[in-house]
C-alpha cells in the first residue's frame, strides 16, 4: 500500500469535505468513491463518530476499515441522548437495560481488552458511571458489584452471548 489514512467520520454521513476530503486530495484515489464506500460500510452506525482507517495504492486502489464507534457513542446512541452529565454521581442523564449493556458489550467486545462478555460488560459499566447513566435504575457502580457477584452470569457468558 502506498499509504493509510486515518479518520473518524459520523456513521454513513461522511463527505468529500474535511476531514476526509483534505486527506484523500493528494492521493491517487477518487475521492467520492471512497466516501461512497465509506457511507456504505458505516450506515448502521448512523450519525456516531466511527473511526476508518483508509489504505490505498499508487494506482488509486483502495480499501477500507471501519472501526466501532467509542463506547460512550453506543451507550448514547442507545439510550438516546446527547451529552453525559456534568456531575455523573449526582445527575443522572439516561438509563439502560441489561439487555442494552449486553448489546453494546457485544459491539465492543472485540475492540475492548476484556477477554470475556462479563469484563467487556464491565467496561461498559464503567464508561456508564463516567457519563451518568443509570442501569435499570441504579447506580453503575452498584450494577457492577451485582455483576461482580453473579447475579447476571445467565446474560454476559459467552454462551449466553452465542
Amino acid at each position: 500500500m502506498a499509504g493509510t489514512i486515518e479518520v473518524l467520520v459520523p456513521g454513513g454521513e461522511a463527505n468529500p469535505g474535511p476531514p476526509l476530503g483534505p486527506e484523500l486530495g493528494p492521493t491517487p484515489v477518487n475521492v467520492q468513491d471512497v466516501v461512497s464506500e465509506i457511507n456504505e460500510q458505516t450506515a448502521a452506525f448512523d450519525g456516531m463518530e466511527v473511526p476508518v482507517t483508509v489504505e490505498y495504492d499508487d494506482d488509486g486502489s483502495f480499501s477500507i476499515e471501519v472501526g466501532v464507534p467509542p463506547t460512550a457513542a453506543l451507550i448514547k446512541d442507545e439510550a438516546g441522548f446527547e451529552t453525559g452529565s456534568g456531575e455523573p454521581q449526582k445527575e443522572f442523564v439516561a438509563d439502560l437495560s441489561v439487555e442494552q449493556v449486553q448489546k453494546i458489550a457485544k459491539q465492543k467486545q472485540s475492540d475492548l481488552l476484556a477477554y470475556d462478555l462479563k469484563n467487556a460488560a464491565k467496561e461498559v459499566v464503567g464508561t456508564c458511571t463516567s457519563l451518568g447513566v443509570t442501569i435499570e435504575g441504579n447506580n453503575p457502580r452498584e450494577f457492577k458489584e451485582r455483576l461482580d457477584g453473579g447475579e447476571y452470569d445467565e446474560l454476559f457468558t459467552e454462551e449466553a452471548a452465542a
